[in-house]
């Protein structure tokens, strides 16, 4: 048990060092959400954004950043020749929960940027509800982060990969996303926590049911 907890840390500091030291991924993160955002302000200008608009964009900013930030967790593995060396000297349930473990926490920073991004630049939006809002952002990367880690090992031996992992990761992520936009837009509007407790048991029985899924076929496709 200790060796595999030591096993999960030593892959999660492997690709956060990996990731300071390119600050490619960080960079490119940035400039896509602080563009897409910009864009969004400029078309935008002047015009008094419903509840159900705000949330929308909001998670169509989530899963396009995710699909840049997270798509490259085992790619990047196969392109750099050092998947072998994690499968002599790691177990497959610690490389996921390891890479699991970084991806969610890249998915939180990455959600907290675009928030902070959109908030400052359209500061006539208001979150009346803040528990459903924020427990709706916080289900969601975790949502995001457990359908595309499995996905990114799943198309990390692929010649298309750039194509397959959104159209992969959609489909699967589509209740994730659809139960999101409809809880956030009840934080946004003010609605009674007790309105959506059914929409986070939804969404938080759907999210064990991923990652438990990803966990117990990781094995086959890491090795295969």
């Amino acid at each position: 048990m200790r060796k595999n907890i030591l096993q999960i840390i030593a892959v999660f500091k492997k690709e956060l060092k990996s990731e300071i030291r390119s600050k490619i991924g960080i960079s490119t993160i940035l400039l896509f959400v602080m563009t897409t955002i910009t864009m969004i302000v400029f078309t935008t200008a002047g015009l008094k954004l419903q509840e159900g608009v705000i949330a929308g964009l909001l998670w169509i900013i989530m899963f396009f950043t995710a699909m840049i930030s997270i798509s490259r967790s085992f790619v990047s593995e196969e392109e750099r020749g050092t998947g072998l060396l994690l499968q002599l000297i790691s177990s497959s349930s610690s490389v996921f929960l390891g890479k699991l473990l970084f991806n969610i926490c890249l998915s939180f920073i990455t959600s907290i940027a675009i928030l902070l991004m959109f908030f400052i630049f359209n500061d006539n939006v208001k979150i009346r509800t803040p528990e459903i809002f924020w427990l709706s952002m916080i289900l969601g990367s975790l949502g995001i982060s457990s359908c595309t880690t499995i996905i990114s090992a799943i198309i990390s031996k692929s010649s298309s990969k750039s194509a397959l992992f959104p159209i992969l990761s959609f489909p699967i992520l589509l209740p994730v996303i659809m139960i999101g936009v409809n809880s956030t837009k009840l934080g946004l509007e003010g609605w009674e926590f007790s309105r959506s407790v059914e929409d986070f048991n939804i969404m938080f029985g759907y999210i064990g049911i991923l990652t438990t899924v990803s966990f117990f076929l990781f094995d086959y496709v890491w090795k295969d």
